[in-house]
């Protein structure tokens, strides 16, 4: 247990140290902000870009707009630089040979794995769990009294989205020696839920509903019932990720 508390601190320290964490967090900040601001002025904006003499008509701003942005942004925004900072996650290990003398001086190499998955996860946690509190926050000061449902669980559902493909990153950094080939590895996880949409049985069990189908479950029109499937099958296969990854590394040579 020593060693796996150890090498998560390392890794935390050196994700400060490069500033990798500063960015993330300052962007998922900016989005905080971002969604509520973007949801309640937009209409204006809208309305000044017009050329003179037409009118649109656009109803008023709400929670939900301002919800409809988080996942937005989130989804299009967040993920995308989550999964580029922590691209290199084994990658550095491999270029720089820093794992050798630590694994042979005792370091078990599950360790690894684990502690690179749990830093990762925390930074992803503080991270998007930060934006939401902001959101929530100026979007109960601009609609007072409003309420979406589902909020917990629609929001739960996308996190656990951004765990899964963690855990997918992890084996792809662990498999390729650059970071390249773990982004090309996820990109290509993406890519194949993308065209399981096409088949709608198969859709049904696709992770992916968990982070498409939030303003669903906030307008009440998909009870969170119906996504049991896709969740099963998101902590499946972060469960089966982290131990592939763990047993592709115990024979991996570095």
């Amino acid at each position: 247990m020593r060693p796996y508390i150890v090498f998560t601190k390392k890794e935390l320290i050196e994700y400060g140290r490069t500033y990798k964490f500063f960015i993330l967090f300052t962007i998922f900040i900016a989005l905080g902000f971002m969604n509520p601001l973007t949801a309640k002025f937009m209409p204006k904006i809208l309305e000044s870009f017009m050329p003179e003499g037409i009118e649109i008509q656009l109803p008023p701003p709400s929670s939900l707009d301002s919800w409809a942005q988080f996942f937005k942004n989130v989804t299009q925004t967040g993920l995308f630089v989550a999964i580029i900072i922590f691209s290199g996650m084994m990658s550095r290990e491999y270029e720089k040979g820093t794992l050798v003398n630590m694994i042979t001086k005792g370091l078990p190499r599950q360790t690894v794995i684990l502690s690179k998955f749990t830093a990762s996860t925390l930074l992803w946690t503080l991270s998007y769990w930060t934006c939401f509190l902001i959101t929530h926050i100026y979007t109960m000061y601009f609609w007072k009294g409003e309420t979406v449902l589902e909020l917990a669980t629609s929001t739960l559902f996308l996190y656990l989205f951004g765990i899964m493909l963690i855990s997918v990153l992890l084996i792809g950094s662990t498999l390729f020696k650059n970071s390249y080939g773990g982004l090309l590895f996820t990109e290509g996880f993406i890519a194949i839920l993308f065209l399981l949409k096409l088949s709608h049985k198969i859709d049904n069990y696709n992770p992916l509903q968990l982070a498409n189908q939030n303003i669903n479950l906030l307008s009440g029109n998909l009870h969170p019932s119906k996504l049991k499937s896709p969740l099963f099958v998101c902590c499946t296969v972060i469960i089966l990720s982290i131990i592939s990854s763990i047993l592709i590394f115990d024979k991996k040579q570095i």
